[in-house]
């Protein structure tokens, strides 16, 4: 009997609870695309363009995925991939995402995959961008495409983490493929893209606290010159698409005052081809050349010629003189 009422009593709550649900339907948290005007970080001007972002929202974060534009015969897209740490509880019902800090093993896991066949290497010198320093790997493949993989982790320094503030955090990864540009040039996207995405109060600040001016401002002896031959060193290009060749055609020749000029608009006569054939009544004319010309060449003939005598003329001296005559 109390059976049958335990029963009873879990159809009544589960009927009520279905007639007090909306039925609405909603989707689950999952990547989404979104406009590419939203994406956190942007390439430089002249730079690859966007081709799509993909957004995947966390609860202490977000994620994107920008892809852009590929020429390469390396498989795979180039991407710029950036994760935003924050608060836990930014967006509710999304787990959060695990941050793992960049270690050497990892990365050249991700160098591995990044660019398949392509040998990387990873290079020891210290650069750094706007946003701090920053490290990369760089190959070539068979075909001759360029491939740089660059890492960047934004954050204050600890110092500025013990104020209780500063705590947000910034990881970026960028792969880039071309068959045409150079390991240089490709770099200068590393200094050139532009981070738009911020966190929501000053707490989370991944860069810490702005820094102070140029020591050199106001003080005697540190002079400072314009950009142009200072002693500042030059930025890295922006951008790798090739520069168009200057092409220079020389001048035409100046035709003679002799040649006829052909109207304008009107397609010149091309030259005839072949002997000419006489119009009906015309004379047909022979390739037998004029008296006149092969005169000269005949009496240029004789006068280059040399006389042989006779046999009968050599050994008798009356012959000979007869001969002469």
């Amino acid at each position: 009997m109390r059976l049958r009422k335990t029963i009873l009593l879990v159809a009544v709550a589960g009927m009520m609870a279905g007639c007090t649900s909306t039925g609405g339907v909603r989707q689950p948290s999952a990547p989404e695309t979104v406009a590419p005007e939203k994406a956190l970080v942007l390439p430089p001007p002249g730079g690859p363009s966007i081709v799509s972002v993909v957004e995947r929202k966390r609860g202490n974060g977000v994620e994107q995925t920008i892809s852009l534009f590929t020429s390469s015969s390396v498989p795979g897209q180039n991407s710029l991939k950036v994760q935003f740490f924050g608060a836990s509880g930014a967006n509710p019902g999304v787990g959060n995402a695990g941050f793992s800090k960049i270690y050497e093993s990892g990365i050249a896991r991700e160098v591995a995959r990044s660019a398949p066949g392509v040998p990387m290497a990873t290079s020891a010198t210290f650069l750094q961008n706007a946003y701090g320093p920053f490290g990369y790997a760089s190959g070539r493949s068979r075909a001759g495409d360029t491939c740089v993989y660059a890492w960047q982790q934004i954050r204050s320094s600890t110092a500025a983490n013990t104020q209780a503030r500063n705590f947000g955090m910034i990881q970026l990864r960028l792969r880039l493929c071309d068959a045409r540009a150079s390991e240089r040039q490709l770099l200068g996207i590393v200094y050139g893209y532009t981070v738009t995405g911020t966190f929501d109060g000053e707490v989370w600040n991944p860069y810490g606290n702005p820094p102070h001016a140029d020591l050199a401002l106001g003080r005697t002896g540190a002079p400072i010159y314009p950009d142009e031959g200072g002693y500042r060193a030059s930025p890295m290009p922006i951008g790798y698409e090739p520069a168009p060749a200057i092409v220079t055609r020389p001048r035409a020749a100046v035709r003679s005052a002799s040649t006829a000029q052909p109207a304008q608009g009107v397609a010149p006569v091309p030259a005839p081809i072949g002997p000419r054939v006489p119009l009906p009544g015309e004379a047909p004319q022979t390739s037998a050349r004029p008296a006149a010309a092969v005169a000269p060449i005949e009496q240029s003939v004789r006068a280059i010629g040399v006389t042989v005598p006779s046999p009968d003329c050599i050994g008798d001296a009356a012959m000979t003189a007869a001969c002469r005559r």
